[in-house]
């Protein structure tokens, strides 16, 4: 994949990765929350990762306005909208901190909660996850649609995943170089740490609601990631399916046993309604079998082509930040506002 490093503050001991995608009208109060909260624990001694995901507004230009004026802040613009998750691997691919603290850039998960966080971290642990107790300003659909999906979620799959969790977490940078190298494309990033292992604990908060703007995940990308989660972690499916197959199949065996002694016996065959209705829920059941596997047949054909997860168009940082990537390289000093680094 293409990939832009870039130089992080001296001693860097957290990078801060958000993904934006058309989030202009709280971009810069994201900006200053996430800021007062990393620099009131660490001074100095952070980055500030912003990952713009193809937005169509504004955000870009937003973003590349705070790299100008902070040094700290790291503006990386993909090629194109690649999803929520693809942004997110495309800002841990760049992270250069010992600690890795992760958010969305609605301001639902409170950047204020990193002090706790890291508290809980400094016991032991490699992962402290935000785990949800109140969901506030969501409907009743959003909050018993995902009730359901993690209930379920944690029926089907192998490796535990929390129930009512996000991404919203605190990681140690050996938990993160794990998840680096797992290539797999069709990404669900709360499973892949939970697959990881090593200590895990959560932490309970209340969710706040949307600081500005409307939600970039409706019912569509919703159900997208579900099936994600799904065939990532799970082949329930596919065992389901010949579970049914199975099923269906004595079934039909035992009507053919009743046609041919009926037909034996001399008599007419009655009920043709109901065999007609029969063979359309056969014909349904197939198609449901058939696609099922072709969802997993589809997903191990993209994985094949190996194309990069991700394409870096532009990395925006303040000066001074490229210039210290010069000293380092023996390039020329940047000038200008802002470097700019194409993919």
């Amino acid at each position: 994949m293409l990939q832009v490093p870039h130089t992080a503050p001296a001693s860097c001991a957290l990078s801060v990765v958000i993904p934006v995608y058309n989030e202009q009208a709280g971009l810069d109060a994201l900006v200053e929350r996430v800021t007062a909260a990393a620099r009131a624990i660490f001074g100095e001694r952070y980055e500030f990762i912003l990952v713009n995901d193809g937005s169509k507004d504004d955000s870009w230009a937003r973003i590349c306005a705070h790299a100008e004026r902070d040094p700290r802040i790291v503006g990386i613009n993909l090629a194109r909208n690649h999803g929520h998750q693809l942004a997110l691997t495309a800002g841990l691919h760049h992270v250069r901190g010992e600690l890795v603290f992760v958010l969305d850039a609605d301001l639902q998960d409170p950047p204020e909660l990193l002090g706790p966080m890291l508290a809980k971290l400094r016991e032991g642990h490699d992962v402290v996850y935000g785990q949800r107790v109140k969901r506030h300003g969501e409907t009743a659909f959003k909050r018993g649609t995902a009730a359901l999906f993690y209930r379920m979620l944690g029926k089907l799959v192998d490796t535990h995943i929390p129930p009512d969790t996000g991404d919203f977490r605190l990681m140690t940078r050996r938990v993160v170089e794990q998840l680096n190298a797992m290539p797999e494309r069709y990404r669900f990033i709360r499973g892949l740490v939970s697959f990881i292992g090593f200590s895990q604990v959560p932490f309970p908060y209340e969710r706040d609601p949307r600081f500005a703007g409307e939600t970039n995940y409706p019912l569509r990308k919703m159900m997208a990631l579900a099936i994600d989660a799904v065939t990532s972690f799970s082949v329930v499916p596919l065992r389901f399916a010949s579970h049914l197959g199975m099923l269906f199949g004595l079934a039909g065996l035992a009507s053919l046993v009743w046609v041919v002694w009926a037909w034996m016996q001399g008599g007419a065959v009655q009920g043709w309604a109901s065999l007609a209705a029969l063979t359309l829920i056969l014909g349904s059941v197939q198609l449901l079998v058939l696609g099922v596997f072709g969802e997993y047949l589809g997903r191990m054909y993209m994985e094949g082509k190996h194309r990069p997860l991700f394409i870096v168009a532009e990395v925006r940082r303040h000066p001074v930040a490229a210039n210290a990537d010069s000293a380092a390289t023996g390039d020329q000093p940047a000038t200008g506002e802002a470097a700019r680094v194409a993919g």
